[in-house]
C-alpha cells in the first residue's frame, strides 16, 4: 500500500560560472545509450556539507531542464540558488547532516559537456554533432562522476521534472547505488500533451533563421526562437489559476496608449522579462537536446513490462510528490509512479499537494514542499 501524506539581451554561451562550481572529467569514452560516444566528458557540480567518514551521507540532486548546479548559496558563491529554501544548515535537506551534490546534466550548458562544448576530436563545437541524448545518459554520467569522486553509493537521489526522470533512471540502472529517493513532478514517461508542448518549443527555435541548422554563430544565436520557446514553456510551468491571482487583467501602464499589438497586460510583460533573462544564459541546442530527451524517456524500456522495469529498483524508501495544478506532469502520473514503486517493494510515501503554482511549484512553494522533504530526511528513531 502507498502511504498518503498530507526566472538581457546579450547571451553568454556557455555562461559564466560561480567559483563554487567544480568539474570532474570522466575516464575513457562515454558511450551514449542511443549510439555514439563522447571523449573527455566533463560534469559540473556543486557541493554543500561534509562527507562523513563512512561516506554514507551523500544526497545527489538532479536538476530540471533549465537550472545549473547552483542549487543553493555557499561561501564560494553566496548568490541564492534555485532551491535555496531546500538545501542548507537546518533546512529540509540539512547540510549539517548530509553532503549534498548537485550535478549539471550532461547536454546542458552550465559547465557540463554539451552541444556548445568543444569536441576534443575536431577542435570545434559539437553543435548537432553531439550524439542523441537520453535521460539514461544523464543518469550514467552522474554515476561516473560520483565514482570519480570515490563515491559508490548515496544515501538518496533527489530530482524534479527532468531531474525526477533522471532519478528514476538512476534507480533502475544502478539499483545497488542508492538507498532512498525523492521524485517530484515527474513520471515514468511523458504525456502526449507534454510531448506536443515541447515539440512546438523545439520547432519555434529551429524556425529562427539564426539557428542555421544548429550551426549558429555563438555571438548570433537564435535568440528570438529561444525567447518565444521559453514563453511557451513558462505557460505550461505554472497554472491558469496562479496567473489569474497574480496578474488578472492588470495593464502595464494604465496611462499609456499602446501601439497596434504592443504588449498591454502585465502577464505579457512578465513572460517577456523572464524569457529575455533565460535567453541570455541558455544555449539553444542544449534546450533542444534536453527537451527531446524528456520525450524519449520511458521507464518500460528497462524491462519487458513497466512493472518488470520498476522491479529492478532496490531503493528501500521513496517519496513521490505531485501537484494538483500541474498539467505538464499531471498528478495522476505521480500517483501511478508511487503505486508502481510500492508494488515493487519500495516503501513509498505519496504526497498530493494543493498548490496553485503548477509544475514549478517545487521551486517556490516552500510552505507545502519543505515539510514533506523535511519529514523524509528527518533522523530516524534512535
Amino acid at each position: 500500500m502507498v502511504r498518503t501524506a498530507q526566472e538581457a539581451t546579450v547571451p553568454s554561451v556557455p555562461p559564466a560560472l560561480g567559483d563554487a562550481v567544480q568539474r570532474v572529467v570522466l575516464p575513457g569514452r562515454f558511450e551514449m545509450r542511443r549510439g555514439g560516444a563522447l571523449e573527455q566528458v566533463q560534469i559540473a557540480y556543486e557541493t554543500w556539507g561534509t562527507l562523513s567518514s563512512e561516506g554514507d551521507n551523500v544526497v545527489l540532486i538532479f536538476t530540471g531542464l533549465s537550472p545549473g548546479p547552483h542549487a543553493a548559496s555557499s561561501p564560494g558563491d553566496p548568490s541564492p540558488g534555485w532551491w535555496e529554501y531546500m538545501i542548507g544548515p537546518g533546512k529540509p535537506i540539512d547540510t549539517n547532516r548530509y553532503c549534498v551534490i548537485c550535478v549539471n546534466s550532461l547536454g546542458s550548458c552550465f559547465g557540463s559537456t554539451g552541444p556548445s562544448s568543444i569536441n576534443p576530436v575536431t577542435g570545434a563545437p559539437y553543435r548537432l554533432g553531439f550524439p542523441e541524448l537520453s535521460i539514461e545518459d544523464i543518469a550514467a554520467s552522474a554515476r561516473k562522476a560520483l565514482q570519480q569522486m570515490g563515491i559508490e553509493r548515496v544515501h538518496a537521489v533527489v530530482g524534479a521534472s527532468l531531474g525526477g526522470m533522471s532519478t528514476l533512471a538512476y534507480a533502475m540502472m544502478f539499483p545497488q547505488a542508492l538507498e532512498r529517493m525523492v521524485i517530484i513532478s515527474a513520471a515514468v514517461r511523458a504525456s502526449t500533451f507534454a510531448i506536443a508542448d515541447r515539440s512546438l518549443q523545439r520547432e519555434i527555435i529551429r524556425s529562427d533563421p539564426e539557428w542555421r541548422g544548429g550551426d549558429y554563430d555563438p555571438d548570433r544565436p537564435p535568440l528570438n526562437g529561444l525567447r518565444l520557446a521559453r514563453k511557451l514553456g513558462l505557460m505550461s510551468y505554472r497554472s491558469a489559476v496562479e496567473w489569474q491571482h497574480r496578474f488578472g487583467r492588470e495593464r502595464i501602464d494604465a496611462r499609456a496608449t499602446p501601439g497596434p499589438f504592443d504588449m498591454e497586460f502585465q502577464i505579457e510583460s512578465y513572460l517577456e522579462a523572464n524569457a529575455r533573462k533565460f535567453m541570455s544564459v541558455f544555449d539553444a541546442n542544449s534546450y533542444l537536446y534536453l527537451s527531446r530527451a524528456m520525450d524519449w524517456f520511458d521507464a518500460a524500456d528497462h524491462g519487458e513490462t513497466l512493472p518488470d522495469a520498476m522491479a529492478r529498483i532496490r531503493a528501500t524508501e521513496a517519496l513521490v510528490i505531485g501537484v494538483t495544478s500541474d498539467f505538464l506532469f499531471p498528478v495522476a502520473q505521480q500517483r501511478e509512479l508511487a503505486q508502481l514503486l510500492s508494488d515493487s517493494g519500495c516503501t513509498t510515501t505519496f504526497a498530493e499537494l494543493e498548490s496553485v503554482q503548477g509544475h514549478d511549484a517545487f521551486l517556490v512553494d516552500e510552505a507545502r514542499f519543505a515539510p514533506q522533504v523535511s519529514r523524509f530526511f528527518a533522523p530516524g528513531p534512535g
